[in-house]
């Protein structure tokens, strides 16, 4: 079974697909749904997903509070005067 589905994009994108189009000789609707199932294969099939959760991070706030760590981590890096 198959559906149709009308989105809109932004120009840059539709610049791609017509390019991409061009030089595959295929309509932009099937270059458009070619990308949109590789995209939607990677996402649900994404091989990062079983080391989700193998390491331990030694905190629970990680998700909320990343920018914080990442922002003492660089902060406490050693500076080089090059």
């Amino acid at each position: 079974m198959s559906y149709t589905v009308q989105i809109t994009i932004p120009d840059d994108l539709y610049n791609s697909l017509r390019e991409t189009a061009r030089q595959t000789g295929q309509l932009i609707e099937v270059v458009a749904a070619e990308w949109l199932s590789a995209a939607a294969e990677q996402f649900v099939h994404d091989p990062l997903d079983a080391f989700i959760g193998a390491i331990d991070s030694s905190g629970s706030d990680w998700a909320d509070n990343h920018d914080a760590y990442l922002g003492q981590s660089h902060a406490a890096a050693p500076t080089s005067d090059h």
